[in-house]
């Protein structure tokens, strides 16, 4: 008789959750999902917070069910170190465009800097990047200056809370500035680079740009895609996911069993979406209050 077929073993099922990453220059987002998906071995992988290729930093991933998380996350304040290079204006506002023009900026005074940066700081008109992500007509901007159409976008509101100078370096005919940026989601560190050397009258574009924190997460709690290669696991399982990311409400068995049956219950008074909790302490729905009644805006116990 011949022996029977032996049967690979069975994979455990992946465990839901955030996967914090430290990215890499050189990557899109797209590249890290990808390679997440490989190590960790499942394809629902999913990223919140784009970053651009030359940027590194935090990334957010959603694993299994908590990808459900990741468009309702509170990513609306992001914070950045960045380098400005004034002295020469780009196609793309950052050091991967073609250089559009070029002017010594030796003579731009400290003063003179500080002045365009306060300027640029707190509630302001910001034009996005024409090769940004911003959409026209359902199109990516970069799309169509991709594609040889010439797009510009209207000026929009954002929020820089900081702005903040930490060392400059002048090198022949160029000022660079080491900066940090806290700003809302949606704000162009690029677009401050350009904003700043046009008002100083030199050109400006961004040389280089880190992400330290893009809403409660942070770098401490970041790991490479080499580290995470040498030992897959989550930064954060669904529990302290929805814990870090949204107030928190705990139910009562009640209101629990209510719950699971599609049913409303009590408002909890707090304002925006909060993670519910059952009581064993579960993530069982992300929640919205509606008046005197609650209702689950997302099931997160269900795959």
């Amino acid at each position: 008789m011949s022996s029977p077929e032996k049967r690979a073993p069975k994979r455990p099922p992946v465990p839901p959750g955030l996967v914090v990453v430290d990215k890499a220059p050189g990557m899109t987002s797209h590249d890290v999902v990808a390679r997440a998906r490989r190590i960790i071995g499942t394809r629902k992988v999913g990223h919140a917070g784009t970053l651009d290729p030359m940027a590194t930093g935090v990334l957010v991933l959603g694993i299994e069910r908590a990808t459900k998380l990741l468009g309702h996350l509170a990513l609306d304040r992001k914070t950045y170190l960045a380098n400005i290079h004034l002295g020469a204006s780009t196609t793309t506002d950052d050091a991967e465009g073609e250089v559009l023009s070029t002017a010594d900026a030796s003579g731009v005074a400290d003063e003179a800097i500080a002045a365009g940066i306060a300027a640029l700081t707190g509630a302001i008109q910001q034009v996005p990047s024409s090769v940004s992500a911003v959409k026209v007509d359902g199109k990516r901007a970069y799309a169509r200056v991709r594609a040889g159409e010439d797009v510009q976008l209207p000026a929009r509101p954002v929020s820089v809370f900081r702005f903040d100078l930490l060392n400059t370096t002048r090198e022949g005919g160029v000022v660079a500035l080491d900066v940090m940026v806290d700003c809302s989601s949606g704000t162009y560190v690029r677009a401050l680079a350009r904003d700043l050397g046009a008002a100083l009258g030199v050109g400006g574009h961004l040389a280089a740009l880190r992400r330290t924190t893009v809403g409660p997460f942070d770098l401490r709690m970041a790991r490479t895609l080499e580290a995470l290669e040498q030992e897959p696991g989550l930064s954060l399982d669904m529990e302290a996911a929805v814990g870090a990311a949204f107030p928190r409400r705990d139910l009562d068995k009640v209101e629990a069993i209510a719950l699971s049956h599609g049913k409303r219950i009590p408002a909890a008074g707090i304002n925006g979406t909060y993670g519910i909790f059952d009581p064993a302490g579960k993530a069982v729905a992300l929640g919205v209050d509606e008046g005197a009644t609650a209702r689950a805006l997302v099931a997160l116990n269900v795959p």
